[in-house]
């Protein structure tokens, strides 16, 4: 490469000036390498034609191509690279052991009402006497006999979270089976708004068209009385029963198993008498029943399912539900409302064998139960205290 040629940013700072020619056009600085663009001939090249000089400049396109093959190969990893860190963020979503469980379908209600006939008239008096006079003479009133039990952690769920579900419970318990305006059918809604919003077209249903089915029985949601026939002659029901929880599977379990005792009286405040023919003209021992009030128990076992969003929500899934209640009719469609023999009223059919509603365990009758005698108001009970 001959001739004299100045570096591209001129002179160097400290280069010779005015120094020998010879030695000035072979002092390059950094600037000048960089600017150079040249490639050496291959020995064939310079053979074929000796006015080539030892270099030459690359191709504008091969230095191009270069460079855009370097850019693509760059751009293709970080494409890799996001596409990777994607794929490990959806994985780790679906594997997330913290992730709250997928809700299932809600089971519906399964449930079962067996009417109590007694073989005796139903005895009559004041609440209160007949109450002293009764098993229930021990019973709690009101919502303090629906007590909750020691609270404890399970598994998978924290102690406020077994908490939430028997507190839960408890209040569906309370609505359904306490409540004065649920008790005389013209409330539905407090027992309602406490069921999981998957279960209340079939509540729904079953207050709608009842039937007696074993899922759409009004009366397995909640206590009715019929309003044609009996009143609550006091507000003051007595209670007694346990709450029970455990954990099972992804969610947990709450059973209820309670008895109450409901004072009540003619609807309308008139007599029960000339309403029966079956109806004896005299209680017995109860003296003239005819103006007083009787008894009516009903024992429920209700079995609830809930799940975290149910913790959330306080609200309750009802599995299953099983009563038995009396004094009664056998021939009665309990689907509807509950009709309590009154106090002077004989069952007009009855069963084959007795039945306690006090008594703990389950009942082998099918379709009917006898009311048995020591279940009924008697004066000759030993007193007890009430709570």
């Amino acid at each position: 490469m001959g001739g004299r040629v100045d570096p591209p940013d001129g002179t160097p700072d400290g280069g010779p000036n005015g120094g020998d020619d010879e030695y000035r056009s072979l002092v390059f600085d950094e600037s000048f390498i960089k600017a150079a663009r040249l490639q050496e001939f291959s020995a064939q090249e310079r053979l074929q034609d000796e006015e080539h000089a030892a270099v030459r400049a690359r191709p504008e396109a091969e230095r191009s191509g270069r460079t855009a093959l370097g850019l693509s190969r760059q751009g293709l990893i970080l494409v890799l690279l996001i596409a990777l860190a994607f794929g490990t963020a959806i994985y780790m979503g679906i594997r997330n052991p913290y992730r709250s469980p997928t809700r299932t379908g809600a089971e519906p209600l399964h449930s079962e009402v067996l009417p109590l006939a007694p073989t005796e008239p139903v005895p009559g008096s004041t609440p209160a006497d007949l109450f002293a006079n009764s098993p229930a003479a021990r019973f709690a009133t009101g919502a303090d006999g629906v007590a909750l039990p020691p609270v404890r952690s399970s598994g998978h769920f924290s102690e406020s979270q077994v908490l939430s579900a028997l507190t839960v419970a408890k209040d569906y318990v309370v609505e359904s089976s306490l409540d004065p305006d649920v008790l005389t059918g013209g409330a539905v809604r407090p027992v309602r708004v406490l069921l999981n919003a998957r279960q209340q077209r079939q509540f729904d249903q079953s207050v709608e068209k009842p039937r007696n089915d074993g899922r759409h029985a009004a009366t397995a949601w909640m206590v009715r009385l019929d309003r044609g026939k009996a009143a609550l002659a006091s507000t003051k029901v007595r209670v007694d029963g346990t709450l029970a929880v455990q954990e099972v599977g992804d969610g947990l379990e709450v059973t209820a198993d309670h008895v109450f005792v409901y004072a009540v009286r003619p609807a309308g405040g008139g007599k029960s008498a000339g309403k029966n023919p079956g109806r004896s003209e005299k209680a017995g021992r109860g003296g003239d029943a005819h103006k007083g009030a009787s008894l009516f128990s009903v024992r429920r076992q209700v079995r609830f399912r809930l799940e975290r969003e149910d913790l959330r929500d306080h609200q309750v899934n009802v599995r299953q539900v099983a009563m038995r209640a009396g004094p009664m009719n056998c021939g009665e469609d309990p689907a509807d409302a509950l009709t309590p023999l009154l106090a002077g009223e004989r069952a007009k059919d009855a069963g084959k064998a007795g039945t306690d509603p006090y008594a703990r365990g389950r009942s082998t009758a099918s379709m009917c139960g006898l009311l048995a005698s020591n279940a009924q108001p008697s004066p000759d009970r030993p007193s007890r205290p009430s709570r």
